[in-house]
Parts: structure tokens; sequence; C-alpha cells
């Protein structure tokens, strides 16, 4: 392999790397025995910017947003420890220099029965 091709290959991988986040766990098992507070909501937005459209790549609140969704829908309904039957939905939407990205989560808030 000659010094060309290796260059080539190496800003190619470094121009199709992207970031991650670490998998989270959006809704923990419920409990044996569990009393349904009633439905639950909550909407967390994060953005991708840069100053141009073309290259969206630094990120500020994306990788919290799930798990904010998640805590401020469990907060929304009182004495609520934990939802489910959650469902996820996501949105954008553009910005003069960047996109905003926002999850939304909904599910039936619980609590466990004694």
């Amino acid at each position: 392999m000659n010094i060309a091709h290796a260059m080539a290959t190496a800003s190619l991988s470094v121009l199709l790397g992207a970031c991650t986040s670490a998998p989270i766990n959006v809704s923990p098992l419920p409990p044996a025995k569990y009393q349904v507070l009633g439905k639950a909501e909550a909407k967390h937005c994060g953005s991708l910017g840069a100053m141009a459209t073309a290259y969206y790549f630094i990120p500020m609140g994306l990788n919290a947003r799930v798990e904010s969704a998640y805590q401020e829908a469990v907060a929304s309904v009182p004495g609520a420890t934990a939802l489910i039957n959650v469902s996820i939905s996501e949105d954008w939407s553009w910005w003069f220099v960047g996109t905003s990205r926002c999850t939304k989560i909904s599910g039936d808030a619980i609590k466990e029965a004694t």
C-alpha cells in the first residue's frame, strides 16, 4: 500500500467517523405489583451546530435528551416512580447555525403497590 492510499484511507475514516454515546435503558422493568397513576409525557431537546448548514457536528445536549425527557415525564405525575408502555418520538427543526433534535417520551406513570 502506498502512502497516498494510506492517507486517503485515514482521511476517509476521519471524515466518516461519528460521535457516539453509551446505550441507555429508557425504562426499567416494572415492579411485580404496581399501581397506574395516569398518563405522563415530556419533551427534551438538544442541538447540532457548527455555523455552516452542510456541516453540523458540534453536539449540544444531544446525549442526555432521552434520559432527561424520561425523568421529566416521571416527575410530571405526583408519586410516580417509573413509566410503562413507553413510546418515544423524535422530531427535528433547522435553525440558522444548526438543527434542534427533540425527543418526546410518553407512557403510563406507575408506583410500586404494597
